[in-house]
């Protein structure tokens, strides 16, 4: 089995750089790029990144690329590849997905279809298997895609499975809820330390908090979950095994942290705590029934994260101008605070009664969003 891999970690738009600061993170040299981000390893470095990577969708191996502006030179390409590195005999490949941008090649069925049909002949070729019987596909899954842009193609395998933002932990949800990637990814971006309280005054299914309070004591976010490569028979189970109990041993349980998640709604609090309870966090993170109007705290120098009810999670304007007029009110006085807030509402500063100190665009889902992020003036807290 080859030793090293070219790899990317796809991200959602506007949150590359946080992805490749955490690659960096696990002491691994990365490339930013628009929705992803490159970089080379070996087995353990795909292991590692599904298990540790916050912000990520995928990890996915960069099988090659080539130049396909006819079926032709896509088949030959495709052909030339070294499969045999990747997939076992008796392997399931489904071409799970092709796009075409800006190529001279279009027809993505098309496209799925010639990929198949010359990772099929390399190999029968490979395996000395007759031309004509078809290979029997009963064995461990690689899903392979295929990008055609500016008509160079690049074949790829993914090594995740489900997207990373299924951590395991969620057991129901509310209306259009936050990935947990994305929430996890919203957290970096804030000024939010393990050591400041952190307050979500509309918390629904929970997922900031329960992503602050891993991102807190340290828990890597894959380890309740499998991967697609926990199958592949040259993934080495000892090796997975192994980063899994370094994982297991870096996990801080007995740091105290300050997070509050509150929400108007019982139902969704309760909902809130069971998630929290999958994820092994009860006790860590205080929910409770709440209307946002009454929040109130003598704390100084935290941190509110709010993704309130916006667009089509809330059906009429006023109710939405009420919201955030009445955030804007309860969160004054909180000097020391600061707040980030992520709407997809563009009268969002109007309606909330000041201009953000920044604006960040993002993506939630297809739907463009922005972070509104309020800083606090720094007070030294006293020792105690």
């Amino acid at each position: 089995m080859k030793k090293q891999f070219n790899l990317i970690a796809t991200v959602a738009a506007g949150l590359e750089a946080v992805v490749g600061r955490e690659i960096r993170n696990l002491g691994i040299d990365c490339q930013v790029e628009n929705g992803k981000v490159r970089f080379t390893g070996d087995a353990q470095t795909i292991v590692e990144t599904n298990l540790w990577l916050r912000a990520a969708d995928r990890i996915k191996i960069v099988v090659g690329s080539f130049p396909a502006r006819t079926f032709e030179e896509l088949f030959q390409g495709v052909f030339a590849l070294d499969w045999e590195n990747y997939l076992p005999l008796g392997a399931a490949f489904p071409i799970s997905k092709a796009k075409c941008v800006k190529s001279k090649l279009h027809n993505e069925p098309s496209v799925q279809a010639i990929t198949k049909k010359a990772v099929v002949k390399k190999l029968q070729k490979y395996f000395h298997r007759p031309e004509g019987v078809p290979l029997m596909e009963n064995g461990p899954e690689f899903k392979i895609e295929v990008s055609i842009l500016k008509d160079i193609a690049t074949i790829l395998i993914d090594t995740t499975g489900t997207s990373l933002f299924k951590r395991g932990y969620r057991t129901e949800k509310g209306g259009a809820p936050i990935k947990e990637n994305m929430a996890a990814a919203i957290l970096q971006l804030t000024n939010w330390f393990p050591d400041k309280p952190l307050v979500d005054p509309t918390c629904g299914s929970g997922t900031f908090c329960i992503e602050a309070a891993m991102i807190g004591m340290n828990i890597a976010p894959g380890f309740n979950r499998t991967f697609s490569f926990e199958a592949w028979p040259w993934m080495d189970r000892h090796l997975v095994q192994s980063v899994r109990d370094e994982a297991e041993s870096k996990a801080n349980y007995d740091v105290e942290l300050d997070i509050i998640g509150c929400d108007i709604d019982a139902r969704m609090v309760e909902i809130a705590k069971r998630n929290a309870e999958e994820a092994g966090l009860s006790g860590v993170i205080t929910f409770k029934q709440m209307r946002l109007q009454d929040f109130r705290t003598e704390k100084i120098n935290g941190v509110i994260i709010s993704n309130p009810p916006y667009g089509e999670r809330l059906l009429d304007d006023e109710g939405i101008t009420a919201l955030y007029h009445d955030m804007g009110e309860t969160f004054a006085p909180l000097r020391t605070w600061s707040k980030f807030i992520l709407t997809s509402d563009e009268r969002f500063e109007k309606k909330y009664g000041s201009l953000a100190d920044k604006k960040r665009k993002l993506y939630n889902g297809t739907l463009k969003v922005d972070l509104y992020q309020y800083y606090g003036e720094r007070v030294k807290r006293q020792q105690v």
